[in-house]
């Protein structure tokens, strides 16, 4: 897929300081799962993923289930280990020699989990979850409590009435905000939120987005926050990164994207949302057929199988993200964004 979108192809992303501006970058990250059946085939989750995180903003990852957004979460924060690709943290290559490891990292990046319940120690009163973090990197247990209470207070839980209480006396959203002080109480700079809210009602959701908003700006944090609900990413993201069978479909600003999406899938999935206008109801899908097998993708453009432009250019060769100009803010890999792709549409769209 080539060098993330803002970045120079000349530029060598293990330079400490090479872009200022980016906090994370990924390069050309990849990451399959072997199968049994079919022998020697594999699961192609992430599948050559560029982009960078600018430092103080919000990236919304977006995309249909299977695509590869949790996947790639946990490539970010080394969960999984990549096959390939490179991530560098703050201009440091991470996980090599002279770079940054992947221990350093962790203390710098946490994660909120979509499963509130799944993600706590059910036999840990929420005090001592809290704490645990600043506990094993250091802190005297007096002083990782009171980190804990201090967090707890910021994400709107009451330390003294919630603090001894247990994961199961917890409501959802009040655990999900467990979580979110957990994640908060080592002092990250960068936090990764992987569908932190789907399994909440709209209205506990609402609140849930609105502490991640308030503390973002207090503690001059960093998201990366992936879900499939486009109306959430619309209101807490600056750019917006389209995802598709493992790949990017399309990078930019979240109004650009939104107001004037470049690629087809990303056209398909904003007409999918529903609509308060009695008047301008879908009579026709915006997108038909499923998705194809991870296992084995379509050549070309992974979306071709979907697409009514389609053309034969879509099938011979993959489309770069940016057509042929990679310095763009707002970028989509369709052959129909670069003039000089032979496609009919070349230009027009």
């Amino acid at each position: 897929m080539g060098p993330p979108p803002d970045q120079s192809p000349t530029a060598n992303p293990r330079v400490v300081g090479a872009s200022p501006q980016s906090l994370l970058r990924a390069h050309d990250l990849r990451k399959h799962f072997p199968v049994k059946v079919p022998r020697g085939k594999s699961v192609r989750a992430v599948d050559g993923v560029s982009f960078s995180v600018r430092k103080g903003e919000t990236l919304g990852i977006v995309g249909e289930s299977g695509c590869g957004k949790s996947t790639l979460a946990r490539l970010l924060l080394h969960l999984l280990a990549p096959d390939a690709g490179e991530l560098t943290f703050d201009g440091l290559a991470v996980g090599e020699p002279g770079g940054i490891s992947v221990g350093a990292l962790r203390r710098q990046v946490q994660m909120v989990f979509q499963d509130s319940y799944s993600s706590l120690n059910p036999r840990m009163p929420v005090r001592d979850s809290v704490a645990f973090g600043p506990f094993v990197q250091g802190k005297p247990k007096s002083e990782a409590r009171g980190i804990a209470r201090d967090i707890l207070s910021r994400v709107g839980l009451d330390p003294d009435f919630f603090g001894p209480r247990y994961p199961h006396e917890l409501s959802g959203g009040q655990k999900q905000r467990v979580n979110i002080a957990r994640a908060l109480a080592v002092g990250p700079r960068m936090v990764i939120l992987d569908e932190p809210v789907s399994a909440l009602d709209k209205s506990i959701e609402a609140q849930v987005l609105n502490l991640l908003r308030d503390l973002k700006r207090q503690l001059d944090l960093t998201y990366v926050f992936i879900s499939h609900d486009l109306n959430v990413v619309q209101y807490l993201s600056d750019r917006v990164l389209v995802m598709y069978l493992g790949q990017v479909m399309e990078l930019g600003p979240v109004e650009a994207v939104y107001e004037r999406p470049q690629h087809p899938y990303t056209r398909a999935l904003l007409s999918s949302r529903p609509s308060m206008d009695p008047s301008q109801r879908i009579e026709q899908p915006p997108i038909i057929g499923d998705p194809p097998s991870p296992i084995d993708p379509p050549s070309g453009c992974r979306f071709r199988t979907r697409c009514r432009f389609a053309e034969a250019v879509c099938s011979a060769v993959d489309p770069a993200l940016g057509g042929s100009d990679g310095q763009q803010s707002h970028v989509a890999a369709c052959h129909m964004r670069d003039p000089l792709s032979q496609h009919s549409l070349a230009g027009s769209a």
